[in-house]
């Protein structure tokens, strides 16, 4: 492996990935990078030879990482990016490593209504921002101000949401940077009616989700004028299996690792779906959940 540049956090070589994601399947990062703070990260990026790959992570949650591991750098960003702060009495600012659940907690301690769907987002601010994640009704782009980004070569930009280009579970934002941080706003609101919200946003969840399950989240981008859930039980996939990798018989727009699939089984269980649903169908599933990585054929480093 090539050397690295000089850093003040924890860096990592051929660092396991699947037990920091959700599918607890896949191979390992080149290196893992966890920088010590928004500098740190800036010069390790800056001294980093360019075609070097760079590729965040979050919580995990959306995605398969393939089990011939991933080339280059993957960066995980800690404690010192996972804090929220109101800023006043309608906006958060949000650490990138910040998870859903502690900023509409935080959101709820402030007065500050209109957060509550990002409880149930699993995964962190720098994440959903990205992907314009969203739920019951609400996406990123409605309460997103703005928010910073570290390019590849290490440069700190600020975006506003005019710049991120949003789309349906889509931003413009470039392979290699990494969100660092964003302000989000609300409106005022009580708390124990936003704690309401949020109750019921979880109950919802917790009975149409396989939340108990190492799963990755929804599978599929919902396509215009269906439900990608419909689609995939109309095709009659529910409770399909691929090796150790499964339809959910909860919720079909999830899948699910029943003990010991590997992410190529999880792959193939979600390409074995969007060919039934074409055939079945005539319609043409595009993955919600990133896969990342080499396959397992491939060259190791």
């Amino acid at each position: 492996m090539d050397p690295m540049p000089d850093h003040k956090g924890k860096l990592t070589p051929n660092a396991p990935l699947a037990p920091l994601v959700w599918f607890k399947a896949g191979g390992a990062a080149d290196w893992l990078f966890e920088p010590k703070d928004v500098a740190d990260l800036q010069a390790f990026l800056a001294a980093l030879a360019p075609e070097v790959p760079v590729m965040a992570l979050g919580l995990g949650s959306n995605l398969i990482v393939r089990d011939g591991g991933v080339p280059g750098v993957v960066i995980r960003l800690g404690k010192p990016f996972a804090k929220v702060t109101a800023r006043d009495a309608v906006t958060l600012d949000c650490g990138g490593g910040a998870s859903g659940i502690l900023v509409s907690s935080t959101a709820r301690d402030a007065g500050i209504a209109g957060l509550e769907f990002l409880r149930s987002i699993p995964g962190t601010v720098g994440g959903f921002v990205r992907m314009n994640g969203g739920a019951y009704g609400r996406e990123v782009k409605d309460v997103l101000v703005d928010c910073d980004v570290i390019e590849r070569t290490g440069g700190l930009v600020r975006l506003d949401l005019a710049d991120l280009g949003y789309a349906y579970r889509h931003s413009d934002l470039t392979d290699g940077s990494v969100v660092v941080s964003a302000r989000f706003r609300g409106e005022p609101g009580e708390p124990a009616a936003i704690q309401a919200e949020m109750d019921r946003i979880s109950a919802a969840r917790e009975a149409s989700q396989p939340l108990r399950s190492k799963t990755g989240g929804s599978t599929f981008k919902n396509p215009e004028g269906h439900k990608a859930w419909a689609l995939v039980d109309a095709a009659g996939c529910r409770g399909l299996t691929r090796g150790g990798a499964q339809v959910s018989e909860k919720h079909t727009n999830f899948l699910i690792n029943t003990g010991e699939a590997t992410s190529t089984d999880i792959e193939a269980l979600g390409e074995d779906v969007r060919a039934r649903v074409k055939e079945t169908q005539g319609v043409e599933l595009q993955w919600e959940i990133k896969r990342v990585g080499r396959t397992k054929q491939a060259d190791m480093p």
